[in-house]
């Protein structure tokens, strides 16, 4: 069986902001439909490391590749133009926009002629048929935003980004203040997307338990640095407990 193809690659990559070192030459490699799981603390290094993949930051080392091409992210919309797509944990919907508004948001549909007017009907066709396609349910893409729960925002945050076309999907603690059955949709929702269209995640997440049971390979960030790494089967909660713990003790005796 033919392996599938690496999408995205980092190459020793480090940043620093005055005398503090976010990363200290993190790597990392994710092939097509793989869910990338990263784990760590507060102040490990994960939000720096996920703002370079986007183009929000620069690196000032290290080297990363999108399909194998090399790349420097100039921007998030040269990040954008690559396939690679963003869902932080705020979500940046427009609460008092419909579903339908907010899946083309800066990207809308218009008439066309001399007047350039929104295509309501088309973007509200398009949306249903869009949701349909990946599985989420909502009672009609006319409703604003805010009166959906927060497993519905998510999962309309996430098809906004499908929308774009994106084949590297990062998600920042993407289950965050969920209960079981909210969250349980959107890891339903992540692995049909995995299937359906081949797309690639790197995902963020602090909750171990729900981290082994969504991704393929794991990585665990501590003080800047990639400490240790495993396919989800071959790990356990237990063990990672105890590497954070080793970590800790030998932090209080430096």
């Amino acid at each position: 069986m033919t392996e599938p193809r690496e999408t995205l690659r980092a190459e020793n990559i480090a940043k620093s902001f005055g005398p503090v070192a976010a990363l200290r030459g993190v790597s990392l490699s994710l092939r097509e439909g793989e869910i990338l799981g990263i784990l760590g603390d507060n102040g490990a290094g994960k939000s720096t490391l996920i703002k370079i993949l986007t183009g929000f930051q620069t690196q000032d080392s290290g080297r990363l590749f999108v399909d194998g091409n090399e790349a420097r992210l100039r921007s998030v919309d040269h990040a954008r133009s690559l396939g690679i797509e963003c869902v932080y944990q705020d979500l940046a919907l427009a609460n008092t926009l419909s579903v339908y508004h907010n899946l083309f948001l800066n990207r809308e549909i218009l008439h066309g002629g001399p007047i350039r007017i929104l295509n309501n009907g088309a973007m509200r066709k398009r949306a249903a048929e869009l949701l349909d396609e990946i599985g989420v349910h909502i009672p009609s893409v006319d409703l604003p935003v805010e009166r959906l729960s927060g497993g519905q925002r998510q999962a309309i945050a996430v098809a906004r980004a499908v929308n774009s076309d994106a084949r590297i999907l990062l998600l920042d603690e993407p289950l965050a203040a969920m209960g079981a059955r909210e969250g349980g949709l959107i890891i339903d929702l992540i692995q049909r997307l995995k299937g359906k269209g081949g797309i690639s995640f790197v995902i963020i997440m602090h909750n171990y338990v729900q981290m082994l049971e969504i991704a393929d390979r794991i990585m665990l960030m501590q003080r800047g640095r990639v400490t240790y790494e495993s396919h989800s089967q071959a790990t356990s909660v237990a063990e990672l407990m105890e590497i954070v713990r080793r970590e800790y003790r030998e932090m209080r005796s430096a």
